[in-house]
């Protein structure tokens, strides 16, 4: 979360409405108040707020009322809907209306950080996927380019600086870390994207049938070769030719492939007459292609001429904080595909996939959102719609999550520590500074690696916090 992210707390009860501000506000969120629906329909209409949290009940204009509103005006605005825990069928019909989550009451302060922060990051890549094809000049595919992580910023500024030269480029990775979007994100970005953008994946072509594949035939060279065809290379002369698992190549292929690298010519099966080919050769690979040449298995001189730039693809359990953002972006492709759409996951559903260590990488993670949204009988994805193999896991990747620099793990953590600071560290007075109770105060040590932090010992043990002892409003 940007610290810069703004909110509209709708609440026609003083007491709820200030404490939800406070709570908010201590996590590093820009709050602004309303009293009622009237009065937030006119500041959203005058201020670029990044989410509304509203009560349902409230004179003259209701939430639902609000609601119908802003979604008219403001279809891209979440909007978070209060509710008591009996009229949760309420709730569930406004999301059917365009509401982004709603929240029970009592108010559980981890839940309510939890799901505005993912309507804030969910209306930020809606604003972010509005203005990469502006960057990239609107010929990137957005499932490639989805990634706040370190690692994965500077994969798009190297894909930024390859896309316009012509040199190979090879990219490495696990299967499902996007490889080929990768490659079409550099074709679409550079001078080749007015041509053809031609994919072979090198698994699948027998060595009987390579030759024919990547160079043609005339008719007559071979039996059942009944007409003239042009092969793969030719179909790409001017654009991008990709070949994915060029480690897989036989050695019969690679003396072929490294031939046309070097001479920029191909011959039709049948024919002597050589053809010019102008192409642009991205490779990928699932298996460290050093090594392999190191084992004798791949040509040392094609390594040479397919690597002469090399991007890395960072496998999904390195880049976790990426989680979130792809889990969204896919339930935001499949989930209004169903004559009830699914628009957002629950806190338990979220944090069990940021959870799961993803061997399929983010293949795995669309189908899983993809499964989810078709068994889902409700608007919000919960655990039960999730597969055993992913509430299976510890959860210790989601707790290892590094913390960076303007997330909200890094505001927490830091204004935990400055309050530790400010009480000398006296537990009471600092659960109280932040708003919260002893309870929540010790989950949120334990979960920041501060649990050895030295806290003095409370005369009275008594918490005198908005909160009950479980950290509820």
């Amino acid at each position: 979360m940007r610290v810069s992210a703004s909110i509209l707390v709708v609440d026609d009860d003083q007491r709820n409405r200030d404490m939800l501000a406070e709570a908010l506000s201590q996590v590093g969120f820009e709050v602004d108040i309303a009293c009622d629906g009237a009065e937030a329909l006119s500041k959203a209409n005058a201020i670029p707020y990044d989410a509304v949290l509203s009560d349902i009940r409230m004179t003259p204009l209701s939430g639902l009322d609000l609601l119908d509103f802003l979604r008219k005006t403001m279809p891209e605005l979440p909007i978070v809907l209060l509710t008591a825990f009996g009229s949760v069928d309420t709730a569930i019909q406004a999301m059917k209306q365009g509401a982004y989550n709603y929240i029970t009451k009592p108010v559980n302060l981890e839940e309510l950080v939890f799901t505005m922060t993912h309507a804030v990051e969910y209306r930020r890549l809606i604003e972010d996927h509005r203005t990469l094809p502006r960057v990239f000049g609107g010929r990137m595919r957005a499932a490639s380019l989805i990634g706040q992580s370190r690692k994965m910023v500077e994969v798009f500024k190297l894909v930024g600086r390859v896309s316009r030269g012509r040199t190979a480029v090879l990219i490495q990775g696990e299967s499902g870390t996007g490889k080929e979007l990768i490659a079409r994100a550099i074709h679409d970005n550079s001078p080749r994207a007015t041509h053809q953008f031609v994919a072979v994946n090198c698994s699948a072509i027998p060595d009987s049938l390579l030759e024919s594949e990547f160079f043609g035939h005339i008719k007559g060279s071979f039996t059942g070769a009944h007409i003239l065809r042009r092969g793969l290379l030719e179909e790409a002369s001017g654009g991008t030719f990709f070949l994915d698992e060029v480690g897989d190549l036989s050695s019969a292929g690679q003396a072929k492939l490294l031939r046309v690298l070097q001479e920029g010519e191909i011959r039709r099966v049948g024919s002597n007459e050589s053809i010019r080919v102008d192409v642009r050769v991205i490779a990928a690979s699932r298996r460290n292609l050093a090594e392999l040449v190191a084992a004798g298995r791949f040509r040392e001189d094609l390594l040479y001429r397919l690597n002469t730039v090399t991007i890395l693809i960072p496998p999904l359990r390195e880049r976790p904080e990426d989680i979130p953002l792809l889990a969204e972006f896919f339930l935001a492709r499949y989930g209004d595909q169903k004559e009830i759409p699914v628009t957002s996951f629950s806190s338990a559903a979220m944090r069990a996939l940021a959870g799961y260590t993803w061997p399929g990488n983010v293949r795995e993670l669309e189908h899983v959102v993809e499964r989810a949204v078709a068994l889902a009988p409700h608007a919000i994805l919960s655990n039960d719609d999730l597969p055993p193999e992913v509430l299976q896991s510890d959860g210790s990747t989601s707790d290892h999550i590094e913390i960076l620099p303007g997330t909200l793990k890094a505001l927490q953590r830091d204004q935990v520590l400055k309050m530790l600071e400010s009480a000398q560290g006296n537990k009471e007075r600092t659960a109280r500074l932040l708003g919260i109770s002893r309870r929540t105060l010790y989950r949120l040590l334990d979960r920041y690696g501060l649990g050895k932090a030295r806290l003095s010992t409370d005369s009275d043990g008594s918490d005198q916090t908005g909160f009950d002892s479980e950290g509820n409003l």
